[in-house]
């Protein structure tokens, strides 16, 4: 079916961070199970096998990718330094506590062993603390009393007097509004905030930067949000950051039907819309970040989180949180649960991973507006492209029936091709990607028709596109995704 696409490359409509694509690392042990799976392995921060070996050229690749530390678990996590006062032992099993485990320990040759492997990779780290260490429960899920800092500020002391560098303190884990596990209120919340860059600002007083705030790391809730910004007031909140599981739960039969419907997709834009409007009316100081974003809850949707379907919500968020204005997305999570971008036992990427690459590689920060005449089926996004001129389109593709034949088109020149080019460039690039056999649910992704695996050495494959003349159709077959890099198209936006 033919589509025209047409992208406006005079206008900067939002704007990412240089490094948008993010992944988490979570607190969960082997043991967190859900809907009779257990798929977390020993890939919790405290004792993640095989880190520092197998999954480093996975994280070399992107050199580098954002990573947060963090997740339901971080709000009873003491770190093993100064005079903790209790011993430093692993997440067990406990009726009664906070989802179902007791408190843990993060020990600190464990935080320099990651850390090594932080410093060898290039990751960039932001760093999710105990927001709930010294409160009690009130009633049930709701939260009081003075936050005890003291074991926080002994382990941001800690990581100074090492030299590791992070880039973002965040403040607790779904904590927001009324909460997932606990609830802390607004003003309780804001004022430990307010106390959290203060210890920031002593300790990294002689440093030459500072790293930012970061908070609540919850579920959007409009008032709550709002009375966090109102209360931290300008120079102390830096970056407002947001759950994102539009999917629902991971155990919900319908998820590949979500995923694969335009409509259910953008209903999330009315979060990412309300989000925008409420931090510019009370914090326009503050960044937004969507910091901790699975698709699915409760560790992701069993056969399908970690194959290439998945990959259609995954992309369609980046493209839409960019949007809005998004700086960074992170990915929950690197590796563990279903939604891991890594597996869990053998850290072979999923179709996913090869997806962020993609994106990290191609997409700049620079969002360009971008309209279609085809079906609400064939979703598209366009960025200026990155380190290079020109720009990169995604073109996602979620019907089952209809292939498109794309004219991609300038809007200050409607009559002009992108591939036709002031310059007279001769090729445009394609990234065509798709499921092994066909099977939506496979978890080997196929680029230009080429299955991706790791080279011999474990070495992650060149993502070579396929280069056309300027005269050749742009095929977008049913069920696949593409990224389409124009490299000489004239955006003022982009220069």
């Amino acid at each position: 079916m033919p589509a025209t696409v047409v992208v406006d490359g005079t206008i900067t409509v939002a704007e990412t961070d240089e490094n948008y694509v993010c992944a988490t690392i979570d607190w969960w042990p082997h043991d967190k199970c859900d809907y009779n799976h257990c798929p977390w392995e020993y890939t919790s921060v405290v004792n993640l096998v095989g880190l520092c070996n197998s999954s480093a050229s996975s994280l070399d690749a992107f050199r580098p990718l954002r990573i947060r530390i963090g997740g339901s678990l971080q709000d009873q996590v003491l770190y093993d330094v100064g005079n903790l006062g209790s011993p430093c032992h692993s997440f067990f099993k406990m009726k009664g506590g906070l989802f179902g485990f007791s408190k843990g320990c993060l020990n600190m040759d464990r935080w320099d062993a990651l850390n090594n492997l932080f410093s060898k990779t290039g990751a960039i780290i932001s760093f999710g603390l105990n927001a709930l260490h010294g409160r009690h429960k009130i009633k049930n899920k709701v939260w009081g009393g003075p936050w005890n800092s003291t074991n926080a500020h002994d382990f941001i002391s800690y990581t100074i007097s090492k030299g590791y560098k992070i880039e973002a303190w965040e403040f607790g884990n779904e904590l927001s509004g009324t909460g997932i596990g606990a609830s802390v209120s607004a003003d309780t919340y804001a004022k430990d905030v307010v106390k959290l860059n203060e210890i920031v600002d002593a300790l990294y007083k002689n440093s030459n930067k500072k790293p930012s705030i970061m908070a609540p790391g919850g579920f959007f809730e409009q008032g709550w949000f709002a009375k966090l910004l109102k209360i931290t007031g300008p120079g102390t909140l830096n970056t407002v950051s947001h759950h994102m599981y539009n999917l629902g739960a991971g155990v919900d039969h319908h998820l590949i039907e979500h995923i694969l419907d335009p409509y259910y997709l953008s209903k999330v834009s009315k979060t990412f819309s309300s989000l925008s409007q409420t931090i510019q009316q009370n914090g326009p100081w503050a960044s937004v970040w969507v910091e901790k974003s699975g698709g699915a809850f409760n560790s992701g949707g069993f056969h399908v989180s970690d194959t290439f379907v998945n990959s259609f919500w995954y992309l369609d968020q980046l493209g839409m949180a960019a949007a809005y204005n998004t700086k960074v997305y992170c990915r929950q999570t690197l590796v563990g649960g279903h939604y891991s971008l890594l597996n869990t036992t053998t850290f072979v990427p999923n179709p996913d991973y090869y997806s962020a690459l993609l994106w990290h590689r191609l997409m700049g920060k620079t969002v360009l507006g971008v309209t279609t005449t085809a079906s609400p089926y064939l979703r598209y996004y366009a960025h200026c492209s990155k380190g290079r001129a020109g720009i990169t389109l995604l073109l996602i593709n979620m019907s089952n029936n209809t292939d498109f034949i794309v004219k991609a088109r300038s809007r200050s020149n409607l009559k002009q091709n992108l591939q036709q080019t002031s310059d007279g460039a001769s090729s445009f690039e394609e990234y065509h990607m798709s499921p092994k056999d066909g099977d939506l649910q496979s978890k080997t992704m196929l680029l230009n028709g080429i299955q991706l695996q790791l080279t011999e050495k474990e070495g992650i494959p060149n993502l070579q596109p396929i280069r056309s003349r300027l005269s050749s159709p742009l095929y977008i077959s049913s069920l696949s995704i593409s990224f389409i890099v124009f490299p000489n198209f004239d955006s003022p936006a982009c220069a």
